[in-house]
């Protein structure tokens, strides 16, 4: 049928308004919809280093020029980790946005230098909790809600979402997402997520999705020999759930043999060149040079259709090679005693040895960590109890340096404080996190000021001083995610000449650190506290965040933990100003800064000079370098 222009024009803007959309279309899947996906699974145990694994084939992958994120899947029911005991799961990490999480997406952020959000932590309580309430709003219109599909939809629909939220400086899309599952492939909780990403790679096709399986392979002492059944057993199952392993990474003591490994590639369903070798290694800082000499990112980008050689967007794998070096060549050693009350795990404390082997890396120093158990340290024990007394005051003493991190509840609490008053009157280096900074406030008003019974309102409701209190804001009816939790902002309140800390932010105003707690240091009793030298330099309003201590090398707490935002690259300052007062060179770096700031300031001014100079000839240098009225005027 012949249609006349004035019947044919709207149909060619409707034509011409499609092909926009398909073009708009186009362009959002090119720069969100292409997103590459790889999902990192364990065998035969847990706890095998799934997370490692992940976090240095991310730091691989932007070393080629990628924009990486990454998700961790953990499980549990629980909601979040914020409730967990450090003896479960070890301790609670807190992003930027508060979230309480699970300590893999320390390791996510501290290799790939990136910062993650609450969604980046996925448990089955978050899942059950979304499909739940969309039950009771009536999405599902009144159909039966099931593990599949619909459990199974919002795992998929969450990592979408989630890939697409940009997690670097660029504010850009990420183009690979790195997906760990927690636990043992074959656990019961862990099914729904199994059979989500079966659909998944089908959903997002073959060219976008791989699979890596972690799995151990056990060398019993009794044989001395590599034994890949518990492997193979681990394979059958994940290929019997719909997934097959594209790389086969096989953590063991000493590097696989080629016997073993031609063995795990016949039974396994891969060629030799994709199974991984990941031995034991002396420092985790190799792990990524050891992934980059077997190819492991050539084998991905090819399997993702990706060309390598981009510019790269984080360091390269030169800095890596120069903190294993660094780990590796140190001669003088530091001894850190840490003094708290879940010892027996040191996982609990996983940010904090972190961030003191970043602090001694940068410092090209050795690292010995002493784990000293608070409860040890108080008086009044006896029986069994007295030698572990003498034992614990004999490493508290031994040791060159004394943190005293965070914790909950009054257990071991009388220790730290002991601990604290042992380095006061010693003048040993001492750093208080959170509980820590609390203890050394409480210390110092029983044993300087004379309240002897000083104490928080957290572990004594009727103290006569008492000298830290829980928040207004504090909830005390739940107990999940209702502290102050996040980045938060302490302003210096003294100039750098009286306060090492500022120093140490090289005389920043002010900095931005992640906090979690529910108590804070009394601002009723902060005049007669600073009365007696006990300075509290830095604030967020009423708030007392950073207290140093006059005539001490080195003493100083902080309510927020600075560990968190600590990086192998970057580290924490107050970390680093312990290290170095131990170490003896605090006051040699402050000297090496303020000459470098002296030279910097003396090249600004030549320039200045120079450029006088050519503006407006010889007879301008004289005003330039003359009174103070002259420079004002120039």
């Amino acid at each position: 049928r012949v249609l006349g222009l004035t019947q044919l024009k709207p149909a060619i803007q409707i034509f011409a308004s499609i092909i926009r959309h398909n073009k708009s279309m186009a362009s959002s899947v090119d720069q969100g919809d292409n997103i590459k996906y790889i999902l990192v699974t364990g065998g035969v145990i847990s706890g095998i280093g799934k997370g490692i694994i992940s976090s240095s084939l991310g730091t691989l992958l932007k070393a080629c020029g990628y924009r990486v994120t990454s998700i961790k899947i953990d499980p549990y029911i629980n909601i979040d980790a914020g409730t967990f005991s450090p003896y479960e799961h070890g301790e609670v990490y807190v992003l930027d946005d508060g979230a309480e999480v699970d300590l893999d997406l320390g390791n996510y952020e501290r290799y790939l230098d990136v910062t993650l959000h609450r969604d980046n932590n996925i448990t089955t309580g978050k899942i059950y909790q979304q499909v739940i309430n969309k039950e009771r709003r009536g999405d599902f219109l009144g159909k039966t809600v099931q593990v599949v599909p619909h459990i199974t939809d919002a795992v998929q629909e969450w990592v979408q979402r989630v890939a697409r939220v940009p997690v670097d400086s660029s504010d850009q899309i990420p183009q690979i997402c790195i997906v760990e599952l927690g636990g043992v492939i074959g656990d019961i909780e862990s099914m729904p997520f199994v059979e989500a990403f079966r659909q998944f790679q089908f959903n997002v096709g073959v060219n976008r999705f791989a699979c890596i399986h972690v799995s151990l392979v056990p060398e019993p002492r009794t044989t001395g020999e590599q034994k890949t059944k518990p492997t193979q057993m681990s394979v059958r199952e994940l290929r019997a759930l719909g997934l097959s392993p594209h790389l086969l990474a096989c953590r063991c003591a000493t590097p696989l043999n080629q016997s073993a490994a031609d063995k795990l590639a016949m039974f396994c369903h891969v060629a030799p060149a994709q199974v991984i070798n990941v031995p034991d290694a002396n420092s985790l800082y190799k792990v990524p040079i050891m992934l980059k000499d077997q190819g492991v990112h050539h084998f991905l980008l090819r399997h993702f259709q990706l060309d390598c050689g981009g510019p790269p967007t984080h360091v390269s794998l030169d800095d890596w090679h120069e903190l294993a070096k660094r780990d590796a060549q140190a001669l003088d050693e530091v001894h850190i005693g840490i003094v708290g009350k879940y010892v027996k795990f040191p996982d609990a404390y996983t940010s904090i040895t972190k961030a003191l082997e970043h602090a001694c890396l940068d410092a090209n120093l050795t690292l010995r960590i002493e784990y000293i158990n608070s409860e040890d340290l108080e008086q009044g024990v006896g029986g069994e109890r007295r030698v572990a007394y003498h034992n614990a005051w004999q490493r508290l003493c031994s040791a060159q340096g004394i943190i005293v991190p965070g914790g909950f509840g009054d257990r071991g609490v009388e220790g730290k404080i002991n601990a604290i008053d042992w380095c006061r009157k010693m003048h040993r280096p001492f750093l208080g996190i959170c509980l820590g900074m609390q203890c050394a406030v409480i210390e110092f008003a029983r044993n300087v000021l004379g309240w002897r019974d000083a104490n928080s309102t957290e572990f004594s409701k009727d103290t006569q001083h008492p000298v830290v209190i829980d928040m207004p804001e504090f909830n005390p009816g739940d107990m999940g995610g209702t502290m102050r939790l996040g980045k938060r902002r302490t302003t210096f309140v003294v100039d750098q000449s009286v306060s090492t800390v500022r120093r140490l932010y090289k005389n920043a105003p002010y900095v931005e650190e992640r906090h979690r707690h529910r108590f804070e240091v009394n601002p009723k009793m902060v005049d007669e506290l600073e009365q007696q030298g006990l300075r509290f330099t830095g604030r967020d309003g009423e708030r007392m965040e950073i207290l140093e201590l006059a005539e001490h090398p080195y003493f100083v707490g902080v309510q927020f933990h600075p560990e968190y935002l600590s990086r192998p690259m970057r580290p924490s300052p107050v970390f680093t100003g312990l290290v170095l007062a131990v170490s003896g060179g605090l006051q040699k770096r402050h000297r090496m800064r303020l000459l470098s700031e002296q030279r910097s300031i003396d090249t600004e001014q030549v320039q200045l000079v120079d450029r006088v100079k050519a503006l407006d000839g010889p007879s301008s240098t004289s005003a330039i370098v003359g009174g103070e009225g002259d420079v004002d005027n120039q």
